[in-house]
């Protein structure tokens, strides 16, 4: 199903589609094995995308994409709503976790995700299997 929702044609072709149907597959059962609700799925998701859209489109360092998620998570658990970021239906403990789960499924390969979005190289396809 997600390869349907992420529009891939070309996944057994594609190491990149299948890496990133891979990534957001891992985070899809990771929020869902937390227990997340349909909303914090949602923008557990959105966040996902908006780490890698992050790095692919707007080639950020890992030190501005860490900052990037410091300015989404400000602001959780406080009620002071004029500080808080857009992922405020998480809780304190919540939060912790998706910093964490980021931490080790991406911050910690970001220069494989860099380059595997920013080099050039030539795909060889021996068979299709």
């Amino acid at each position: 199903k997600l390869e349907e929702f992420l529009s891939f044609e070309q996944l057994k072709m594609s190491l990149k589609e299948a890496i990133l149907l891979d990534y957001y597959t891992a985070g899809f059962w990771w929020a869902k094995e937390m227990n997340f609700s349909l909303t914090q799925l949602s923008g557990f998701m959105d966040l996902l995308n908006f780490m890698l859209e992050n790095l692919s489109d707007k080639h950020m360092t890992l030190g501005d994409n860490l900052k990037e998620l410091g300015k989404a998570m400000a602001g959780i658990g406080e009620s002071d709503s004029g500080r808080s970021g857009d992922l405020n239906f998480f809780s304190i403990e919540q939060a912790k976790a998706v910093i964490d789960y980021l931490n080790i499924s991406l911050f910690k390969h970001y220069k494989l995700y860099e380059y595997l979005f920013h080099s050039r190289r030539e795909e060889l396809v021996i068979s299709n299997e």
